[in-house]
């Protein structure tokens, strides 16, 4: 799904580098209607890699839709969160550093 890896691609480009300055973290997202891909943060860089990594801090499952929302600031995380829309597993606090990582 080509459009999945534009998003990812989109995300790169609103990367907060000083908000990721000594960070060292693997955010995975498998996307139930689309592909599988992590995120890379490691000292004020970010890496966009399809598929999945072993070493994930934190794995955030949701559809395709949700993502796009989410991304473009029309969906809440926490709120996709509580309605089930976004589910986490691992270090769910990380989660809420993305939004500080990656503003819309």
């Amino acid at each position: 799904m080509a459009d999945l890896a534009e998003i990812f691609d989109e995300m790169k480009h609103h990367f907060n580098t000083e908000a990721a300055a000594g960070l060292d973290l693997i955010f995975q997202f498998d996307i139930e209607d689309g592909d599988t891909y992590h995120l890379i943060v490691k000292d004020g860089t970010c890496g966009v890699v399809p598929g999945a990594s072993d070493d994930a801090n934190v794995t955030l499952i949701m559809d395709s839709e949700t993502l796009k929302g989410i991304i473009s600031g029309e969906t809440d995380g926490m709120q996709a969160f509580m309605m089930g829309k976004l589910r986490a597993e691992g270090d769910m606090m990380l989660a809420t550093k993305l939004p500080e990582l990656f503003p819309a």
